[in-house]
């Protein structure tokens, strides 16, 4: 009987891992599909405010510091959607003094766009749970995008998560809401070009 169930875990232990590799090789074709920062729907015109949602504001909207404090995302509405872009660098400039651009992108010829005032989060879907997911995140350190939700903690914590497809397999940080105070290294007007 023992060794029967001795069978019966190696075989189910077997599932698992052929499983899991499945898993990830789906998760890995969805990446691979993905259009690294893809302009977000309904994006702001070069030098235009963006375009309000029909309805008010979502309370996610506004500037956000990252989980590590380096840099604060805004927020806005684009059209029925939500986007975000960089408009706060702790550390703006390279080793040379120049502004940091995205020199990471696996598209070389947005390479030399600066940073400050990337669109970092776009498509943006409202769920019925309140939360917005279905949108893209895109890490200019890395170069590559992954599939975003992000829900409000409480007033000035917001909960992003990031994943591939699925968010079994999903990494999640908490940014905090940025002061009024913090200076802007893009004017809330203008946009960065796609």
């Amino acid at each position: 009987m023992a060794k029967d169930y001795k069978g019966y875990l190696v075989a189910y232990g077997r599932l698992i891992v052929m499983v899991a590799s499945s898993i990830c090789l789906i998760t890995t074709a969805a990446a691979q599909t993905r259009t690294p920062n893809a302009p977000p729907a309904g994006p702001p015109a070069p030098n235009q405010t963006p375009s309000p949602a029909p309805s008010i504001a979502p309370p996610l909207a506004g500037v956000w510091l990252d989980d590590k404090g380096d840099g604060a995302i805004e927020i806005i509405p684009c059209a029925d959607r939500l986007c975000g872009r960089i408009v706060w660098l702790k550390s703006p400039n390279d080793k040379t003094g120049r502004p940091m651009t995205d020199g990471y992108n696996p598209e070389t010829t947005k390479r030399k766009r600066p940073i400050c005032g990337l669109f970092v989060i776009g498509d943006l879907k409202r769920m019925p749970s309140g939360a917005w997911d279905a949108g893209w995140i895109y890490d200019p350190k890395e170069g590559k995008s992954y599939d975003v939700e992000l829900k409000l903690r409480s007033t000035d914590q917001l909960q992003v998560t990031g994943y591939l497809g699925t968010k079994f397999f999903s990494e999640t940080f908490v940014w905090t809401r940025a002061p009024s105070t913090l200076p802007k290294c893009v004017s809330t007007s203008a946009s960065n070009t796609y």
